[in-house]
């Protein structure tokens, strides 16, 4: 497949096109970098379309950053960032000719807001909070790709796991300097996710034509925040002893703790499991020691 990446330098995005590459596929870095196949600048709903032509997928995982305050400005990069790129792809995807078979784009288990312990397949209610609005809103804003007969999927991934970055690339220093702990209560569920099965998931929906609309990106065994602190501490040999309180991350880091560090996610990939995919790492404990030693 000719496959389009949009968030390509990203976290999953690199390694997402090397195993692409490597499975034979021709992959076009959409970005707006010199070194970029597609160049694009979503605020201002410009990409070269030319450029797209014969194009048989896409993958858009393109976004502004959530793990930081959400100051005003902030909260509008990360809701523009997403629907502006999301739309534009949907537009450009739709406009092509022929026009490619399938969109999948990113989306967050966030979108479930804070379910405290209710498992959240994809049938369970939505959540209410700024960040499932930006969830919603960034799923919507594919439906030009959707009205044009285009497979659509929403991958709603959970916490990837990675010592390169995200959440686990913040937490690993801390921890083995001895000095990290639960977060909050640490009774909040997590929904992860390896890299390996990040990378494969994708694959998955990408070839999978009977995949459309909301799928959970997810391992099939989330854990609390506390049981992912115990495991983690393990891997690493250290003790966890440093409990982090919410009103301190309330203080530092103002909404984005309510709806990232102390919401509750306890996503199951039911509609992943059903399609047969096979994961690679279901559980947290080795798939831990998998990402600290990548």
């Amino acid at each position: 497949m000719r496959v389009g990446v949009t968030g390509a330098s990203g976290l999953l995005g690199t390694a997402l096109v090397p195993a692409l590459r490597n499975a034979g596929h021709e992959v076009l870095r959409i970005g707006r970098g010199r070194d970029a196949d597609v160049r694009w600048n979503p605020a201002a709903g410009e990409i070269d379309a030319a450029a797209c032509a014969g194009v048989d997928a896409f993958v858009h995982l393109a976004g502004a950053n959530v793990g930081q305050r959400w100051t005003m400005a902030h909260r509008r990069a990360i809701l523009e960032s997403r629907v502006d790129g999301t739309a534009l792809i949907a537009r450009t995807a739709a406009g092509l000719s022929p026009r490619p078979a399938v969109l999948v784009s990113a989306s967050a288990v966030g979108i479930y807001g804070n379910a405290g312990d209710a498992v959240c397949d994809e049938s369970a209610r939505v959540g209410d909070d700024y960040l499932a609005q930006v969830c919603r809103a960034w799923e919507s804003s594919a439906d030009a790709a959707r009205t044009a007969g285009i497979r659509t999927v929403h991958l709603r991934f959970g916490v990837i796991l990675s010592r390169h970055g995200g959440a686990l690339g913040k937490l690993l220093p801390i921890f083995r300097l001895g000095a990290g702990g639960r977060v909050g209560s640490g009774s909040q569920w997590m929904s992860w996710l390896a890299m390996d099965d990040a990378v494969g998931i994708v694959r998955f929906a990408l070839e999978h034509g009977e995949l459309s609309g909301a799928v959970n990106a997810a391992a099939p065994a989330p854990v609390t925040n506390a049981d992912f602190t115990e495991v983690l501490a393990r891997v690493v040999r250290r003790p966890a002893l440093f409990p982090v309180p919410a009103f301190a991350l309330n203080l530092v880091f103002g909404e984005m703790a309510q709806a990232t560090l102390l919401a509750s996610q306890r996503v199951v990939p039911r509609r992943l499991l059903d399609a047969g995919y096979a994961f690679r790492h279901a559980i947290l404990e080795p798939a831990l020691r998998a990402a600290v030693h990548e």
